[in-house]
């Protein structure tokens, strides 16, 4: 140990007059050196220390969402049937994996209203969003189609989603249902009608015009490989908390 400290002492003097027999420009060039690789150090594990682990719940008035949002952070419905007028907001340990807490990251999950009106409170979550759950109502779907469609196209076609590359899962809810729609025949009527909007909406949106982008490719039809973030469907029962591909969905996008 003694001649460990002696090889310390030694090297600590050597340093110092090396240091001393410096220029003062190199030095000074030193110090900087060393500054900005500090810096860029920090901030680098800033930006990783903050990377985005939120999830949004959109889609229509009725479809789920809430319900989801409850099996999700309480592995039960509540009250079953839920219209929010307000966002539900929290951070929690996925109730599936709530005996493993100590080593899971918590998520953030924001369920939106999908009143017309509320709608563009979307637009807040969107900077933080790691993915987004589009929910929609597998029993109810066809006397809907038309509305779910402009939703999602509105949502496909914002600037922060494409830019970003937020992955889509188009969440089919109510599928325990005998008369629930299966999610491929959702998603071929969903490609058509957006199909259909793509010639009859301008490639500018009049609500907002700095906020959409041109969905597709011009020339063909529309399907869901096009988009620029990639889109996904899937099943799930929120009453009966048959979840398990949602849950997937955000493991995949939320590290534990």
């Amino acid at each position: 140990m003694e001649h460990l400290l002696q090889h310390v002492e030694q090297w600590k003097g050597d340093l110092e007059k090396w240091v001393r027999q410096l220029p003062p420009e190199q030095l000074y060039t030193a110090l900087v050196v060393l500054l900005l690789t500090v810096t860029f150090l920090l901030l680098g594990r800033l930006f990783k220390g903050t990377k985005s682990n939120t999830i949004v719940l959109a889609g229509l008035s009725g479809s789920g969402k809430t319900v989801l949002f409850y099996q999700l952070r309480d592995g039960s419905p509540h009250q079953g049937t839920v219209t929010s007028m307000e966002p539900n907001e929290d951070w929690f340990i996925l109730h599936s994996e709530s005996e493993k807490k100590n080593k899971i990251k918590p998520v953030r999950v924001v369920d939106v209203p999908g009143h017309p009106r509320l709608r563009p409170k979307l637009d807040e979550f969107l900077p933080q969003a790691a993915g987004i759950v589009f929910v929609v109502d597998a029993l109810d779907f066809l006397p809907n189609c038309r509305a779910v469609a402009e939703y999602l196209y509105d949502i496909l076609t914002k600037t922060n989603v494409v830019n970003k590359k937020i992955p889509v899962l188009i969440l089919c809810n109510k599928t325990d249902k005998v008369t629930a729609h299966s999610k491929e025949f959702i998603r071929k009527q969903l490609e058509k009608e957006i199909d259909k909007l793509r010639t009859s909406r301008t490639a500018v949106s009049t609500a907002d015009v700095t906020n959409e982008v041109t969905l597709g490719i011009t020339g063909e039809a529309f399907a869901f490989v096009q988009c620029h973030n990639k889109v996904s469907v899937a099943e799930a029962s929120g009453i009966k908390g048959e979840i398990s591909q949602l849950e997937q969905f955000i493991r995949e996008h939320v590290k534990p």
